[in-house]
């Protein structure tokens, strides 16, 4: 069977098992069983697929419409043109993130300064940041050993020098080191899904791990511990940026206003949808 034959039969089914991209997956997963790059397939898809890369091909598929991540599958996700190994400890890294990552850039123009990102995952957003600005100093921390050692990996892989991950319950192993560090920008993805969401039973969220989608106090739980805790970590000037649920805004502006942040604003991410709300720590 042809590469193109494989590719039209796998996007079929996909498409009747509820993929919102059958044929992008379908690709995606072929290039990967192949190892070649997508575009290999678009000139050479009227070539033979041999036997035993069809047999993993099919394999995949069927998981792929049993609804498991593409991402897992692969274990693979391109972010900010950097290819991100991905893990089921870990959320997957979405284009929606971007966003907060093009924030942190613009209150980091250049010079050098210190950067953390809270509950770091793959990485996905500190290693987007230390390869825009070689010479900040990054930091991402996780609950998880499992992520800490994934962002690790992904770090050595892409050959980033100036990012390095740490295991914390959120703020804890700064509050307890002898001398903590203070941040001029700190930034994160928190969970922040309400616990009664029914998207969390639809498509691959219901694949990843509840951990890095779910707060509790329908959903703000998880971004009011931040607003609260980070002052204390950010220097007199400092921002303090994240992202949230598209109808969040305003209760994570509104969150930032009462502890006393300035310049509060939120950005829109490329479907208009208000997803990254920030503010400046102004000092005691």
């Amino acid at each position: 069977m042809t590469f193109d034959a494989l590719l039209a039969r796998a996007a079929q089914r996909l498409q009747r098992a509820g993929s919102p991209t059958p044929r992008l997956d379908a690709e995606v997963l072929l290039a990967h069983v192949i190892e070649r790059e997508r575009t290999w397939l678009f000139t050479w898809g009227d070539g033979e697929c041999p036997t035993w890369q069809r047999a993993r091909f099919e394999a995949l598929v069927a998981s792929r419409a049993e609804g498991r991540p593409v991402a897992y599958l692969t274990g693979e996700r391109e972010f900010w043109g950097l290819a991100l190994e991905t893990s089921p400890h870990t959320l997957i890294p979405r284009p929606d993130t971007e966003t907060l990552v093009a924030v942190a850039l613009e209150k980091a123009p250049g010079g050098q300064g210190r950067m953390l990102d809270m509950g770091t995952g793959t990485g996905a957003i500190a290693l987007a940041f230390a390869s825009e600005r070689p010479t900040w100093q990054v930091t991402g921390m996780d609950i998880k050993p499992e992520a800490v050692d994934l962002a690790t990996r992904n770090a050595t892989r892409l050959g980033i020098t100036n990012a390095r991950f740490q295991q914390s319950d959120w703020f804890a192993a700064l509050e307890s080191a002898a001398t903590p560090l203070r941040f001029e920008l700190i930034v994160s993805n928190p969970p922040y899904i309400a616990e009664s969401d029914p998207h969390l039973a639809e498509g691959d969220v219901r694949f990843e791990p509840a951990s890095a989608l779910v707060a509790a106090a329908d959903g703000m739980a998880d971004l009011a511990h931040l607003v609260a805790s980070a002052r204390c970590h950010l220097v007199p000037g400092g921002w303090l940026a994240l992202e949230h649920g598209h109808t969040q805004a305003a209760s994570v502006r509104a969150a930032l206003t009462a502890a006393g942040y300035d310049a509060v604003a939120t950005r829109d991410d490329l479907g208009g949808n208000e997803r990254v709300t920030l503010g400046q720590y102004v000092g005691a």
